[in-house]
C-alpha cells in the first residue's frame, strides 16, 4: 500500500492518488500523494502547526505542498512499526505517557443527576505520549466505508492499549485511514469484512510492536500527564411515539 521513507524524524507514507481521511490537526478527507508522521522534539511548544509541519517536511527533503495529512508525535520514528495483511497495511507509533483513562464500572444511576462537566487539565503538548496510526487498503472504499475503516482502526488501537496498558488511548491520539481509488471496489469495511478484519489485525500488531519497541522492558512508567474521566453523564430513556412517556431517569 505505502512506499515508506523515514528521514530526519519524518515518516512519509507515499502512494500517488490516495484518498486519506485524518483526525489530525489538519484533518478531513482529501486526495494526495502522501501522508506524514512527524516526531517533535522534547519540550516542543509550537502552536503554528501548519507552518511547523511545512518546515519539517522541507528540511527532510519532502514536498511541503503535497497536501497530504500530517500527524505529530513525541515518539521517535525508530519505534514505528509496520504491519501487513492483504489487503491492508498499518503503521503505528505508540507512546503512553499521557493516558486517557475511562473507568466503566460504578453505579450510573447514583450519579445520573449530577450533570457535572469533566475536569480536564492538559494541553496538546503534554509530553511524548500519542498513539498515531495510519491504516490503508488497496481496495477502493465507498465514502462510508473509508470513515468506517477509521473507526475500526480506532477500536483496534483502543483494544490493544487496554490489553497492554489498561487505558484505551492517550489525550493526543490520531488515526489516518486511506484507500486506493483505482483498486477493487469495497462497499463495506466493518470487522466482518476482509478489509475490516485485516485492518483490526494490522493495527493491533503494529501498535503492539511499537509499544514493545518504545518500552522494551514492558514497564510503561508513571504518567507524565493525562486525564481520567470519573464523572457520569445524565442518562434517560427515549420518548417513543404511541407509548407512555418515561417518567424516570437512571
Amino acid at each position: 500500500m505505502f512506499e515508506i521513507t523515514v528521514r530526519d524524524g519524518v515518516c512519509r507514507l507515499a502512494r500517488p492518488g490516495t484518498r486519506w481521511l485524518s483526525t489530525g490537526h489538519d484533518g478531513g478527507e482529501r486526495t494526495a500523494p502522501a501522508a506524514y508522521n512527524v516526531t517533535v522534539p522534547e519540550g516542543w511548544e509550537r502552536t503554528d502547526l501548519d507552518t511547523y509541519v511545512a518546515e519539517r517536511l522541507d528540511a527532510a527533503g519532502f514536498d511541503p505542498k503535497s497536501g497530504g495529512p500530517a500527524l505529530l508525535t513525541g515518539v521517535a520514528q525508530r519505534h514505528a512499526r509496520r504491519a501487513r495483511l492483504p489487503p491492508v497495511e498499518a503503521v503505528a507509533t505508540a507512546g503512553v505517557s499521557n493516558p486517557a483513562a475511562l473507568p466503566v464500572g460504578g453505579d450510573t444511576a447514583s450519579t445520573a443527576n449530577r450533570g457535572d462537566a469533566v475536569d480536564i487539565h492538559h494541553t496538546p503538548e503534554d509530553g511524548p505520549g500519542t498513539v498515531n496510526v495510519v491504516v490503508g487498503t488497496t481496495r477502493s472504499l465507498a465514502p462510508g466505508a473509508l470513515a468506517n475503516l477509521l473507526t475500526v482502526a480506532a477500536e483496534a488501537k483502543a483494544a490493544t492499549l487496554l490489553e497492554r496498558v489498561g487505558v484505551p488511548g492517550t489525550t493526543t491520539d490520531a488515526v489516518v485511514a486511506a484507500c486506493d481509488p483505482t483498486g477493487e471496489t469495497a462497499a463495506f469495511s466493518g470487522s466482518a469484512t476482509p478489509v475490516g478484519a485485516a485492518a483490526r489485525a494490522c493495527v493491533r500488531d503494529a501498535v503492539d510492536a511499537s509499544l514493545a519497541a518504545r518500552y522494551p522492558e514492558g514497564e510503561y512508567g508513571p504518567a507524565e500527564s493525562g486525564v481520567r474521566t470519573d464523572e457520569r453523564a445524565r442518562v434517560s430513556t427515549l420518548t417513543i411515539e404511541g407509548h407512555r412517556s418515561p417518567t424516570t431517569e437512571r
